[in-house]
């Protein structure tokens, strides 16, 4: 079992910054990929970034350029720091963890709310 614990969400106006921490607990060790997932109102859940334990990063495009993904591993947490935020942003963010294969398994925490306001 994994648990998480995600914060720093809240409500910001565009162009505003925001950093969310998602600290994952349990069977760490198995844990090859972090990351976030979002979704938007009335749209699918979708990638926005992953890390994997050797620190390479992976972004959607729509957030190339403004959001950065890292990584403690010691701590097992992954940060997700954004910038220059637009309205667009605005959905639940999800923490993501995938463990190491033979038995790659997907979990994601519980969500937490971003809004941004034009």
């Amino acid at each position: 079992q994994v648990h998480f614990v995600e914060s720093g969400g809240g409500l910001v106006h565009a162009g505003d910054s925001l950093r969310l921490s998602c600290t994952a607990s349990g069977m760490t060790a198995l844990i090859y990929l972090m990351g976030w997932y979002r979704q938007p109102p009335g749209k699918e859940r979708e990638l926005v970034a992953t890390i994997t334990k050797g620190h390479v990063a992976n972004y959607a495009d729509s957030v190339k350029g403004r959001f950065t993904v890292s990584r403690d591993g010691i701590e097992s947490t992954v940060y997700l720091q954004m910038n220059s935020l637009k309205p667009e942003d605005t959905a639940v963010y999800y923490c993501y963890t995938q463990d190491y294969p033979p038995d790659p398994r997907d979990r994601w925490g519980q969500g937490i709310q971003v809004t941004v306001s034009p």
